[in-house]
């Protein structure tokens, strides 16, 4: 953590009323770090401050134009249904003195801050149908209301992020450079992401999406970024860095991948992973409750190439790191990317097992969504 002193500097800079000493370490985010800060005034809001890695968000203007964009169009979105309300329900950047909404530091780091959402939780692991169902309602909203946004309006934060090909070339360039000698000790893994390396690149092949309109997504849809309320009701979504252009498919995919798995992203036995169907089913009957008011039904179709694609990308992108030396995501202990590697293959392997049936409830679900207006 900065200094006091570094610290100091930085909230200085946002037009916000803060006790700098009550800084503490917030979430469990891989890639940006997060502190919580207490209002001064003790009825006043809270706040969120954010160290945003530069190294892998290299283009800082262009992502907090894209959150600024979004956040800005779901506000509006609320304000005219003239039901919710915004500040509960969407993020709230907090403005720099000199009216932007990040700042760059002496040292060379970007900050930006948010009001704290209180009386509100998040959920690493799924417990319960009630939580699924609000999750995939929560996330099916989101991109029913950001829908009218064209595509090619936000600008692309990070390039080909969800493109397995480049996640598979990146894995090919590790191999072949073998950085830390980890290739040899991998390679039952390497066989498995090989073999499927083929069919999981459909959203790569032009005949295949070309029915697929491109969408204003989430991108990162991991049960963690949806904040549910003391009832465990949805309230809003969170970390819109990633919020780019993309297929609908990517987040249904991606929120499935942290839902369905009894076990842990990196849990340490891969035997122990089961899938929780009865929270597959609960979140997919949430997100087509709102989401099934703008889908196609080339996108419905899509839906279970999301559900196997996401899993699988994860499982390269975390093994890719392995090979690297961990210079990509956090990691806890040696070995943490070659743990989660392992989780997130049984898992794949375990979805890609029962992929018909969890079509077939997706197309049932789609069949009865309630028609909602956003």
């Amino acid at each position: 953590m900065k200094s006091s002193k570094n610290i100091a500097e930085v909230v200085a800079q946002f037009k916000c009323d803060v006790d700098v000493n009550s800084l503490t370490a917030y979430g469990s985010g891989h890639i940006n770090d997060t502190f919580f800060l207490k209002n001064a005034e003790a009825n006043g809001p809270d706040y969120l401050l954010q160290r945003i890695n530069h190294s892998i968000f290299t283009n800082v203007p262009g992502l907090m134009a894209n959150m600024h964009l979004v956040t800005q169009h779901l506000k509006s979105k609320i304000a005219h249904k003239g039901t919710g309300d915004a500040l509960k329900e969407v993020m709230t950047l907090i403005p720099t003195n000199s009216g932007e909404y990040y700042y760059k530091d002496s040292d060379g780091d970007y900050w930006r801050m948010l009001y704290y959402l209180k009386d509100t939780k998040s959920y690493d692991m799924v417990t319960t149908e009630k939580q699924a169902y609000e999750g995939g309602k929560a996330f099916g909203k989101f991109q029913a209301m950001l829908a009218d946004i064209p595509a090619g309006e936000v600008f692309e934060v990070i390039p080909d992020f969800h493109n397995v090909q480049k996640r598979l070339q990146q894995l090919y360039d590790a191999i072949a450079t073998d950085a830390c000698g980890r290739v040899a000790s991998v390679k039952k893994q390497l066989e498995v992401v090989a073999k499927y390396a083929d069919s999981m690149q459909y959203f790569q092949q032009p005949a295949q999406v070309a029915s697929l309109p491109v969408r204003v997504i989430h991108n990162d849809t991991k049960f963690n970024n949806v904040l549910l309320d003391m009832n465990d009701e949805a309230q809003c979504v969170i970390d819109l860095e990633t919020v780019m252009d993309g297929y609908v498919a990517y987040d249904f995919g991606d929120a499935i991948r942290t839902i369905i798995n009894s076990g842990a992203e990196d849990e340490e036995n891969p035997d122990n992973i089961r899938l929780n169907i009865p929270l597959f089913n609960a979140y997919t009957r949430g997100y087509l409750s709102t989401a099934g008011t703008f889908l196609t039904e080339a996108e419905i179709n899509s839906l279970i190439k999301g559900v196997l694609l996401l899993p699988y990308m994860q499982t390269v992108r975390f093994l890719t790191d392995h090979i690297n030396g961990d210079v990509y995501y956090k990691i806890k202990f040696e070995g943490h990317n070659l743990q989660r590697t392992n989780a997130q293959l049984r898992l794949f392997e375990m979805l890609d097992a029962r992929a018909n049936d969890l079509q077939q409830t997706i197309l049932n679900e789609a069949s009865s969504y309630k028609t909602v207006h956003y």
